[in-house]
């Protein structure tokens, strides 16, 4: 018989996402749930929850089932950017306007990669702001402001 032996690395992971899940699920439980044709503001929380206390028992039972590797380099560049772009957009998206913050926001997390080029940033950035501009402003009508009272009433279209 083989000894009970649980990977420390997917162990670790899925303790991590079990209890999150765990917090955020009760914390969700106070404000009200509604149902799936009307939502309260708790439901959605509730359900990423749900979602990540799954994820979590799936990672545990592959743990105890497979040793996997132990972890290799961290990726110090990606987390120095990808980490503070959805901050940053949160801070700057009343001030700036839903374009700007997009745009700077796809921006910083552009250069993530060590290989991304200026240009490449740029126009990437473009891309997504455009996109995002296209499906939240006119495919959704969503009201937002496009431009905010951070910028200068020139520089706005």
């Amino acid at each position: 018989m083989k000894p009970f032996v649980i990977d420390t690395t997917n162990g670790i992971c899925a303790a991590l996402f079990i209890f999150l899940g765990g917090f955020f699920a009760l914390q969700s439980l106070g404000l009200e749930i509604g149902t799936a044709f009307r939502m309260g503001p708790g439901y959605f929380p509730l359900v990423l929850a749900i979602v990540l206390i799954l994820l979590g028992a799936v990672i545990l039972i592959q743990a105890v089932r497979f040793e996997s590797e132990p972890i290799g380099h961290i990726a110090w560049r990606g987390m120095l950017f990808i980490l503070p772009a959805p901050i940053f957009f949160g801070l700057t998206v009343r001030g700036l306007g839903f374009i700007p913050s997009i745009f700077l926001t796809a921006l910083i997390a552009s250069f993530a990669s060590g290989r991304m080029r200026p240009l490449t940033a740029l126009v990437l950035s473009a891309g997504l702001t455009l996109f995002a501009f296209l499906v939240f402003s006119y495919a959704l009508g969503l009201p937002f402001r496009r431009f905010g009272p951070w910028l200068p009433s020139w520089l706005v279209l």
